[in-house]
């Protein structure tokens, strides 16, 4: 089987993050991230009203999470992982499919993120989430300096966002010499 693949579809619940999941959540998070968030950090976030913490379970294990904000026409995805050993088993897809199903419910158009330059492994997955990398963000994480892309997933049948309309910047330029 290539790396890109998934194996096999694990069937697990999604649901609201609680105080008491933040042991597991915090463990995924350090072995997903060189600059992982700390529990302060989450607890931070949380105490927001317009954030929102969930968790995927398996067999009453944690074995990941999604934190993201609501916004007037979208969400934005603040922090996602899945524990290393539940990859490639449809775990992720299944989160951004509840995040896809909440964009009508709420009549939300679009969900957004910023990801690392260097994170090539999410960057993949979330193209084949049907993320389109919008804008490169100069300098944009603080503790390395680094650049990121934002990522944009629209519902079809949502209007174009004009802002990038005719933006040039390293994504579109690779885009136009594939």
């Amino acid at each position: 089987m290539s790396a890109g693949k998934i194996s096999e579809r694990l069937d697990v619940q999604i649901r609201w993050l609680i105080r008491r999941d933040m042991p597991e959540v915090l463990e995924i998070e350090q072995a997903s991230f060189d600059h992982s968030w700390t529990e302060e950090d989450f607890l931070s976030s949380l105490r927001q009203r317009h954030c929102i913490g969930m968790v995927v379970e398996l067999n009453d294990q944690i074995i990941g999470f999604m934190i993201y904000e609501l916004h007037k026409i979208s969400l934005r995805i603040l922090n996602f992982a899945v524990a290393p050993a539940y990859r490639r088993h449809g775990i992720g897809v299944q989160m951004i499919q509840k995040l896809v199903d909440k964009l009508s419910q709420q009549r939300r158009s679009e969900i957004d993120l910023t990801v690392r330059e260097t994170n090539l492994a999410a960057q993949l997955f979330f193209q084949n989430q049907g993320f389109k990398a919008v804008n490169v963000m100069r300098g944009h994480y603080h503790d390395t300096d680094e650049d990121a892309y934002l990522m944009r997933y629209q519902l079809m049948d949502a209007p174009e966002w004009l802002p990038f309309e005719g933006v040039r910047n390293r994504i579109s330029e690779f885009k136009d010499a594939a």
